[in-house]
This record gives structure tokens, sequence and C-alpha cells, in this order.
């Protein structure tokens, strides 16, 4: 067998399981990567120990840089590798290291750049889930829709997740969040680049396992970073790189839809104080500026929900690499 894939595990706190999810790696990757992330369990010691798997080669860090860093410093050694797919695999033992080629097969087949879990996709994989897990990764999930431009994608916090190494050189590392708002401001910097991006779904085993996530005290920070993310997206894509009938609905659009909230916010309140009814011409020109945005602005959601990139560019990455 000739491997084509490289995993990387971040590990914090889990030296109770990654040697159990070392051994179930199979044969179809060729290259480990651990990453010690100031672990104060020292998993990687651990691993150094007592693992004699040849394909395992262990990154230390000196202090803790959070799951993004750890998978960041990963990445950086897999650009290094001869392999195409690049999976990155927590060490907790949540996820099942037999899905690895079905998740890298999609990269390997030329038909997508990025690849995730989801384990949403079926009713039946949310059945064991915690209900606060499920209510907070959905309000998650349509955040990085938003500020990400991947409209088809769920579960973005979900870490199982393939790359093609042609991509990587083509990230800056240094601009992307290192802790947990990763998974979503990596999708961000995706769409960027264009790369098409696809989901596999997959179930979660929650077992014993400790989880230093909380999805419901995530959203806050997370909605901060979205919302920043959104706002980038909106300026490179519709006015910078670009500029669309799309560009301006957004324009007309936001200002005709604020104006007439406000201005009926404001007259409504003035009708009340004065208990005086408003005029019909003053109701029409606070709803009318509300319809009209409001058209406009979906009209909008409807062009960037088809602008989803469709074809994969690591081939064309990879083309100009071996060309300079």
């Amino acid at each position: 067998m000739n491997p084509r894939i490289a995993v990387v595990i971040p590990c914090f706190r889990v030296s109770a399981q990654i040697l159990g999810v070392i051994q179930r790696i199979g044969p179809e990757v060729g290259w480990i990567i651990i990453v010690d992330d100031a672990c104060p369990e020292h998993s990687g010691d651990i691993v150094e120990q007592q693992c004699r798997d040849p394909r395992v080669s262990i990154i230390r860090h000196s202090q803790n840089l959070g799951v993004g860093g750890a998978v960041m410093t990963g990445y950086a050694a897999a650009c290094n590798l001869p392999a195409e797919a690049v999976v990155k695999l927590d060490g907790d033992g949540q996820m099942d290291p037999a899905l690895i080629p079905r998740l890298a097969s999609p990269l390997l087949r030329g038909r997508a750049d990025y690849v995730k879990g989801n384990r949403f996709y079926r009713v039946s994989d949310v059945s064991g889930m915690p209900t606060v897990r499920l209510i907070g990764n959905g309000a998650l999930s349509f955040l990085t829709k938003l500020s990400s431009g991947y409209w088809q994608l769920f579960d973005p916090t979900n870490g199982f997740t393939a790359i093609h190494r042609a991509m990587l050189s083509e990230l800056q590392f240094e601009h992307i969040a290192k802790r947990y708002f990763f998974e979503s401001d990596l999708l961000y910097h995706l769409n960027q680049l264009r790369a098409v991006v696809t989901e596999m779904p997959m179930s979660a085993s929650y077992g014993d396992e400790s989880s230093s996530l909380r999805p419901m005290r995530m959203i806050a920070p997370f909605l901060r970073g979205n919302l920043r993310n959104f706002s980038r997206r909106l300026i490179y894509s519709y006015f910078l790189r670009g500029f669309s009938a799309a560009s301006m609905e957004l324009l007309i659009g936001f200002p005709l839809l604020l104006f007439g909230l406000i201005f009926g916010a404001c007259r409504w309140w003035a009708s009340l104080v004065d208990h005086a009814p408003a005029t019909a011409g003053t109701v029409m020109l606070a709803a009318l500026p509300i319809i009209l945005g409001t058209q406009l602005l979906l009209s909008w959601l409807n062009f960037d929900v088809a602008a989803e990139p469709r074809h994969p560019v690591h081939a064309l990455l990879s083309n100009r690499a071996r060309t300079e």
C-alpha cells in the first residue's frame, strides 16, 4: 500500500485515550503527527515511551496554544511530507479512526479541498448527543454559515476534518484563530480561497472523556468572531474582489431596512407619547423601506447561497507549485 494520508492529533489531557486512538489508525495512513500542546498529563511522553508505531512523530509545545495552535503546528509539519490529504483527529477517542479513508476520499479523488464530519446529518446520529451540545451546535452552525459563506454545512465545531496538502501553503496560519474558534475561522479563510468544502456523515461517541468545550458558553465569543468574519467577507467578496448586482442589493437594501426600522420605531413611540395615531403617510414611509430593504437583502442572500464554491482549487495550486 502506498499511503497518501497524514494524521495530525493535538493532545491536551488525553493521556488515557491517546494510545488507543493511535492503535486504531489503519495502514492507509503513512504519517501520524502528535502535537503535545503543553499537556499537563504529558501525553507526548506517554506516546514516546509506550508507542512503537514507526509512523509516529512527536512535536511538543512549551506553552499551551489551544487546539487551533496545535493543529496548525501539525499542519506546518505535514507541509514537508509527501502526503496528499492531512486529517485532523482528536486524541480523546470520540472520532472513529476507521472513518479516515472515507473522510479523505473526496480529497484524493479531486472532488473537494476540505472535508469535515457532520454529526447532524442523520437523526439517528444525534440521538445520543447531550441536549446542551445539540442546541449550542445548532446556534453555532447558523453563525458559521453566515460568516463563512458555506450555507450547506453544519456542525462547525466538529474537529474531524481533512484538508488537501496543497491548500496548507495558501493559508495564513498567523491570521487563523488558535483556540475553539479555529474550525469556524478556518472555514472563513477557505472561502476566501474559493475552496470546495464537503461533509461526511458520522456518529460521535460520548464516554467518560472530559470536554472543555461548552457550546452554550461559546455562543457569545463565537458571535463576535463570526460577525467580524461576516463583515470582512462582505467587504472582500462584494466590494474589493468583485462588484455585482448583489453588491448593489447590499448597498441599497441594508440602509433602506435600517431607515425603515429606526423611523418606524421613532414615530411609533411618538404616537404613544402624544396619544395620536400615525398618519397613513407616516406608516407607508416606514413600511415601504422595510419591505423593499427586506426584498433586496433576500435577493442578496439567494445570490450568496448560489455563489458557494463548486470547483476544487487544489489541483491548480499543485500545478502552480510544480512550475515555480
